[in-house]
């Protein structure tokens, strides 16, 4: 079918459409392989239809150059893309020249987006003129990488945004009672100029930053962008970071919207903020340093908060290995938090189900233990836990063996767990012979004052058995209802 279309090309039927179909046709697995060898002495063919007089020829046989990336076409298309007229065909050459090596031509990219940016724009020329302006920061930022800035804002005030356990909120506030805060429906705002004790904090999911000029933006695109460019956002990141501008960010976009009208709208407010801003801001797809993220409120702007890529999180960096069942490292910390009141310094603690370690070594972080042990059924999350533990530079003693044959010489001041939960092989009923059979183990190895902290998918089977071995519910702590999550403190009767 392929070596039709390009014969009909060659005969200079139909070409407009020929051409299309034929991209269409390189689609198809082994049909640029197929293509090339059809070719054979019309190899110039695309390269003389850059000179046809209807610019959607040119615009298709650019295309279908860039498909097939023949190193001699390089050229010819640098020199269409420089004597074309018609601005809606130009992008598509910067389109097929992102196929070949380019890199000696950057210069002239350069050049280009340099001579658009003082461009007048109008409602008729705005939207290919952003296409190709667009083209030519991504050709430039793929040829030269984005050189990150260091961040050093520490100590600059600062009013963040910290997303949290809407249930647990005060677990979260209680650790930063020194500081500024104040309580929403999704975490906590809290104003501060010591941004290094806040990310000691292991119970926040997510940290954003408030820039007061950009909380709420316009939803109408080209006001929004307006708003952006001529905000403290700039100023906001020169004060936080080694280096000038450019910055490298990318929007997120947060609307009931469907994905067609959420991306023709992020692409244009992209243009545009880079435009407006001089290319100070500069949007790119990968490797961004900043976040802009735009949430649409009930009046249909948006609420907008920034994320900083160049702020590390290196709170759960220990964590090299995880399996798809691993709890989430906040959630672990939240649940030792929630428990904290309860634990020993220098206990004797034993997790029955430990997976990769992720609950072990967030206890020990916020209260010292003593021996601590891990036991595990699967071997590979026995590898695994030792990678993390190695990592958080702790020494945890791991067993590769079930929990209901394991033996030890002396008791347990605690132990912490996540527990199994129906998933996968796991079924039903296999879980509720698993806390049936726990309590009366866990007394097994408990002191007579020793308590179970346990993360839990199934509340009901913990009220149902917790009691029939002796033990009592201290505390219940909701972690998600939608999820049917919960942490339960436990101790003997």
């Amino acid at each position: 079918m392929i070596r039709e279309t390009f014969e009909e090309i060659v005969k200079q039927q139909e070409v407009r459409a020929n051409l299309s179909k034929l991209r269409k046709e390189l689609k198809e697995p082994g049909a640029k392989h197929a293509l090339l060898y059809y070719i054979g002495p019309n190899e110039e063919i695309f390269q003389k239809l850059l000179f046809h007089e209807d610019a959607k020829v040119r615009k298709n046989a650019a295309l279908v150059m860039g498909d097939l990336a023949v190193k001699t076409d390089l050229l010819p298309l640098i020199n269409a893309y420089e004597r074309e007229e018609k601005l809606f065909v130009k992008s598509s050459y910067l389109a097929a020249i992102k196929n070949f090596d380019y890199s000696q031509f950057v210069g002239l990219f350069k050049e280009r987006l340099e001579k658009l940016s003082k461009v007048e724009i109008t409602d008729e020329n705005r939207k290919h003129l952003s296409e190709e302006m667009r083209a030519l920061s991504d050709l430039i930022v793929a040829e030269e990488g984005v050189k990150m800035h260091g961040f050093n804002g520490f100590n600059e005030e600062s009013t963040l945004v910290l997303l949290t356990n809407r249930d647990q909120i005060p677990a979260t506030q209680e650790q930063l009672k020194s500081m500024r805060t104040k309580a929403f429906n999704a975490g906590l705002m809290v104003k501060t100029d010591d941004l290094e004790s806040v990310l000691e904090v292991r119970t926040f999911e997510e940290l954003l930053f408030i820039i007061e000029d950009m909380k709420v933006l316009s939803g109408d695109c080209m006001t929004c962008a307006k708003q952006i460019a001529e905000s403290s956002l700039l100023s906001f990141l020169e004060k936080r970071h080694k280096g000038k501008a450019p910055f490298y960010f990318r929007i997120e976009l947060k609307a009931k919207w469907d994905l067609a009208k959420k991306s023709a709208f992020t692409k244009k407010l992209s243009s545009e903020i880079e435009r407006l801003s001089n290319r100070s801001l500069i949007n790119t797809t990968s490797n961004y340093e900043v976040e802009l993220r735009l949430i649409e409120n009930k009046d249909g702007n948006f609420n907008t908060l920034v994320k900083l890529y160049t702020l590390f999180d290196k709170r759960f960096r220990y964590r090299k290995e995880v399996l798809p069942t691993s709890i989430r490292p906040v959630n672990a910390a939240l649940t030792v938090e929630l428990a904290k009141p309860y634990m020993k310094e220098n206990a004797q603690v034993l997790d029955p189900f430990c997976g990769v370690g992720t609950m072990l070594i967030e206890r020990h972080k916020a209260v010292p233990a003593n021996t601590t042990y891990g036991i595990d059924i699967y071997g590979e999350a026995i590898d695994k836990a030792r990678v993390n533990t190695e990592a958080a530079r702790q020494i945890i003693h791991y067993i590769n063996r079930d929990f209901f044959a394991f033996k030890h010489d002396y008791l347990f001041d605690e132990i912490i767990t996540d527990m199994p939960f129906a998933i996968g092989r796991k079924t039903e009923d296999e879980i509720t012979f698993l806390y049936l059979n726990f309590f009366k183990k866990a007394k097994e190895h408990l002191k007579e004052d020793g308590i179970i902290i346990m993360y839990s998918h199934n509340k009901d089977l913990v009220r149902k058995f917790s009691g029939k071995y002796g033990f009592v519910i201290k505390e219940e702590f909701v972690i998600s209802m939608r999820e049917g999550t919960y942490v339960y403190v436990l101790a003997q009767q």
